[in-house]
Parts: structure tokens; sequence; C-alpha cells
């Protein structure tokens, strides 16, 4: 295979910025792919121009029926940093496309704000919520955001406000680098600006006496989740959780999601990690998609239906809990033969019947079989005593 698709990354100082290679790939290209603003700052006035199209696969379509003459594709900054390099490589061979990486937005911002982009979080909310961003809110955090357009800083500060870091300091950066560059300062309570649609969002988190953050690690307070009762507790939760293994851009069935409690925290805790809740009850349907909101991970995955019949036909999983009690033989089944080889399964139990089933499992596949108890302090009269939860066992085994 050969190269034949040159991605180039472009900042605001246009052909300026370019390495030899890569203006020499744009003089000699007969196709430029890009926005109006990537041909504004790219001028080859022999080369067909093509404008990005609306959904986005379509244009993979567009860039492939052009294989054979010399076609570039413009974009800005780092073209593999929350750009569309990423998803071209799913469509064409890494073998066939060469990069020519720009200074990025977040190089350019870490720069202008003096931070080092080792000790911050580097986020985008183009094209998606904005609530993305919550997991990430803690004291003290310094967060670089890639927008949708001139309305998201008032929707961050919104979002600030009120989970009590109405202090936080923000900067819109916008034209980085070029002879157009702008600066907004202010503070997310009181922030009023008007800005360009593009730009990059800085935040520098403060929070106040009441502010409202959770951490990323496994283990969430109860009260965080709306929920009716019937939900895997924080302490078990964070054993589960723990068991789960959670990692970027894995796929957990959550399986009897009741609230969703287990599939929100796996989806926190690991950049890109996603989850399919599968739940039969319309009320908690509707828990799972408010805490999903709540807690910044909307691009949950929903599906109505009771196992093992709702797990027909669902993505490959890289690891599966099941909460629901496990008294099936086929829900197991199912969910064991779709798991992907070195996938870890976990299933907690309250009940003596799928208790046994537990045990039963544990005998035949191995793992590690664990009794959870916990109690925890409640008045007595005028004094304290220890009340105990039912306790919970749980099994884990690695596929």
């Amino acid at each position: 295979m050969s190269v034949w698709l040159d991605i180039i990354g472009i900042g605001e100082d246009g052909v300026d910025g370019l390495s030899a290679q890569a203006l020499a790939c744009l003089k000699n290209a007969e196709v430029i792919v890009g926005g109006d603003r990537h041909h504004t700052l790219a001028p080859n006035p022999d080369a067909k121009r093509i404008a990005w199209p609306s959904p986005f696969d379509a244009m993979i379509d567009e860039i492939k029926s052009h294989q054979g003459k010399k076609i570039v594709v413009l974009v800005t900054g780092d073209p593999l940093w929350y750009s569309v390099g990423a998803r071209i490589l799913k469509a064409i061979p890494k073998e066939e496309v060469r990069f020519h990486p720009q200074l990025s937005a977040f190089q350019w911002a870490s720069s202008r704000m003096g931070w080092s982009l080792a000790d911050l979080e580097t986020l985008t909310i183009h094209g998606r919520a904005a609530s993305q961003i919550l997991p990430y809110l803690a004291p003290n955090a310094r967060l670089l955001v890639l927008t949708k357009d001139k309305t998201s800083p008032s929707v961050v500060a919104k979002l600030l406000t009120e989970r009590g870091f109405g202090q936080s300091k923000m900067t819109v950066l916008a034209a980085l680098g070029g002879e157009r560059e702008m600066r907004f300062d202010g503070f997310a309570e009181s922030w009023s600006h008007e800005v360009p649609d593009f730009h990059t969002l800085a935040i520098e988190c403060i929070a106040d006496e009441n502010a409202k953050w959770y951490s990323r690690a496994g283990g969430l307070p109860d009260d965080a989740f709306v929920h009716d009762g019937q939900m895997t507790k924080r302490i078990v939760r964070s054993t589960t959780l723990s068991a789960l293994v959670p990692y970027s851009d894995a796929l957990l069935w959550d399986v009897g999601a009741g609230c969703g409690s287990i599939a929100i925290e796996w989806m926190r805790a690991a950049r890109g990690a996603r989850a399919i809740a599968i739940e039969p009850n319309e009320k908690r349907i509707a828990m799972i998609r408010e805490n999903a909101v709540q807690l910044g991970v909307e691009k949950i995955q929903i599906v109505e239906g009771k196992a093992p019949e709702a797990l027909n036909g669902l993505e490959q999983p890289d690891a599966i809990f099941i909460g629901g009690g496990l008294t099936s033989d086929e829900t197991f089944e199912n969910c064991w033969s779709a798991l992907r080889v070195g996938g870890h399964l976990v299933a907690n139990a309250v009940t003596v019947e799928s208790e046994a089933k537990l045990f039963q499992l544990y005998e035949k596949h191995g793992g590690e079989l664990s009794r959870i108890t916990v109690q925890q302090a409640e008045p007595v009269g005028r004094f304290k005593g220890w009340k105990p939860f039912m306790p919970v066992t749980q099994w884990m085994v690695v596929k």
C-alpha cells in the first residue's frame, strides 16, 4: 500500500506555518477538502475544492472517490487530537494516509495561559453535550475545552455556577496564533462576553464551600443518583467497579441496570468508556436518563427490555455486570458467550437462590467469590448502634 491521502493541519498563520513537506503536498494537490476557513488559509487556484458535508460519513465516500489523484484534507491544528484524523482512519488504512500536524488549539491555549499541558484536562463539547465537562470538575482543576460555537461559554458558565463553581475563572481564546487573536476573561457567575464562534475555552475551577462535585473514582454517594432504593449501594458499587476494571474506550453491559449507577460510574471512570444499560422498567429508565445528564455521561446507551432477549444484537462488550439477580442460566450463557476473551464479568447476588447460582458458576468457571457485609452507624435512642445491610455475594471472573 502507498500513501494517497495527505491530511494537513493548518493554523491561523496559514501556509506560513506549514512544513516544507506539507507545503509541497498542498501546492501539488489536485483535490483539497476542508471547511471554508481552511480553504481561505490555503490558496491553490488549480485544485478542485470540496467543502465538509453533513453528515460526515458522506465525506469518507467523497474522499475515497478521488483515490488515484493527489488529495489533501485540511483541518485545524493536530489532525489526531479531537479532529477528523481518527474518523478517517476507521475507513482508510493508516498505511495509505500521511499526517502533517500543526500546533493544536490546546498547545496554543496552554502557552497563552501559562499552563502545563501535562497538568490539565483537554476536552471537547463540539457536537457533544456541554455536561460532559461535569466529571472533570474539581477544586483547582484546569480545563481546556474545544467548544461548539459562541454560545458555549455561557452554557458552561451556567453549569459551573449551578454546581457551586461560579467563582471559576474563564478565558476565551480566539484566532490563536494569528493577527486577529483575541482574549476574553471573566468569571462563570458573571460571564457576559460576546465571543466569536471559533475559539478555545480555558477554565480554572474554583469551588465554593457548597460546591457539588464528585470524584471519578468509583463509589459516588447514593444521593448523587435519583433512585427508588433498588440500586447497588455505595460501598458495594465501589467494590464492583474495582472488579470490572474500567479503562479507556471499553464497553460495559450493565444487565438489570436499575437507576444506572454502575454504568454511569463506569463511563465517568475512564476517558471514552462506554456503557449499555439494559433495563425493563420504564420508571427506572427515566432515572437512568436523568442521572446520566446530571453526572455528565449523556452518551450512555439504554436498551429497554429484559435479559436474555434484550441482549440479542448488542455490540460485543469488554466487561459485563449482572446486578439484577442471576437466576437464569440463559442470561449468563448469553453474556458469557458475548464477552470478549480477557473481559471481566461481575455478578452480585442478595438472595439465597441467586447466591446458589453464583456458587455453581464459580465451581465451573473459577474466578473469585466474595461476600460483602456492611454496617452503618444509626441512632439508638441517645446513642449510636450498628445497622447491618443485607450481605452481598459477588462473583468476578475473567474469560
